[in-house]
């Protein structure tokens, strides 16, 4: 366990995934994050790379080659080693071996920088292709964050606002894990989303290109919540295990295949690439209030 602190936040990271495993509030005495409760879901932040959701059939197809790779990809399951730490932050990283060029034929390293910026987290991927030829990946995110935040509060206390007003559908998940062809209405020009544990009885909510840049949780009945900037991933989602105590805020560059992905990895949905030498990075901007 790593831990990065200020005057505002305390903030525990492991070494496995890189994954971010409390966010406390040292002003409220309050922790954010869900407490991975193996009952509902035993993860609190993994990290996706370099697919995120399903491939179809769990395949890709690269030069003439099928490639098997699970949901979400393998680093949330890989040791990253940290390379650089002090008080208020710190950067871990992966790369590539023999291992993962039999799942990712790509020359690559991985970076995941943790940052605190007074009652604010910003998480940094940093991506370089440190092969030949053109690479290709996803990357994202899934912070989980407890609700109720608050004693006394239930869950449908809370809801999601949106910095701008949403015509938006959500993109159906099939029991695959892929994209369904055609959303469903959910936002009819508003900002507002209510969360109940309903919401997510058919698995998250996608959504692709909002206008959108943060979100933020809030309750009418407590000043206690975070706000979520997104700047940078076209995709979102929004997920909570059945009837579990939390809510994933999700920002994605890249999303699931959908049911009628052809497979091939230079043609999917979402996909980033990167020339020999090049660094890709994006970051998310967490602020608790």
């Amino acid at each position: 366990m790593f831990t990065i602190e200020n005057e505002w936040l305390k903030v525990d990271i492991l070494s496995k995934g890189a994954e971010l495993t409390g966010i406390f509030n040292k002003k409220f005495q309050l922790e954010y994050m869900w407490n991975a409760d193996p009952a509902y879901w035993a993860k609190k932040s993994p990290v996706l790379f370099p697919v995120i959701g399903a491939l179809k059939d769990d395949t890709y197809f690269f030069e003439n080659k099928s490639y098997k790779l699970s949901r979400h990809g393998f680093a949330r399951d890989m040791d990253f080693s940290v390379f650089k730490q002090d008080k208020e932050s710190i950067s871990f990283n992966i790369e590539s071996s023999t291992e993962t060029k039999q799942k990712f034929p790509f020359d690559f390293r991985f970076e995941i920088n943790y940052s605190l910026q007074e009652n604010s987290l910003k998480v940094e991927y940093v991506i370089k292709n440190t092969g030949k030829g053109k690479m290709y990946f996803s990357v994202g995110g899934h912070p989980a964050f407890k609700l109720p935040l608050a004693e006394g509060l239930s869950y449908s206390d809370y809801y999601l606002e949106f910095n701008r007003s949403e015509i938006a559908g959500r993109w159906p998940i099939s029991k695959q894990g892929l994209i369904e062809k055609e959303p469903t209405p959910l936002l009819e020009d508003n900002n507002h989303l209510p969360l109940t544990k309903k919401l997510f009885e058919k698995d998250a909510l996608v959504f692709k290109h909002l206008r959108s840049t943060s979100v933020s949780l809030k309750s009418s009945k407590s000043e206690r919540g975070l706000s979520f900037d997104f700047t940078g991933f076209p995709f979102l989602g929004l997920w909570a295990a059945p009837n579990a105590d939390f809510v994933c805020i999700e920002p994605w560059c890249g999303i699931a295949d959908s049911i009628d992905s052809n497979q091939e990895l230079t043609q999917k949905e979402g996909i980033y690439e990167t020339d020999t030498g090049e660094v890709w990075s994006r970051s998310w901007l967490l602020t608790l209030f």
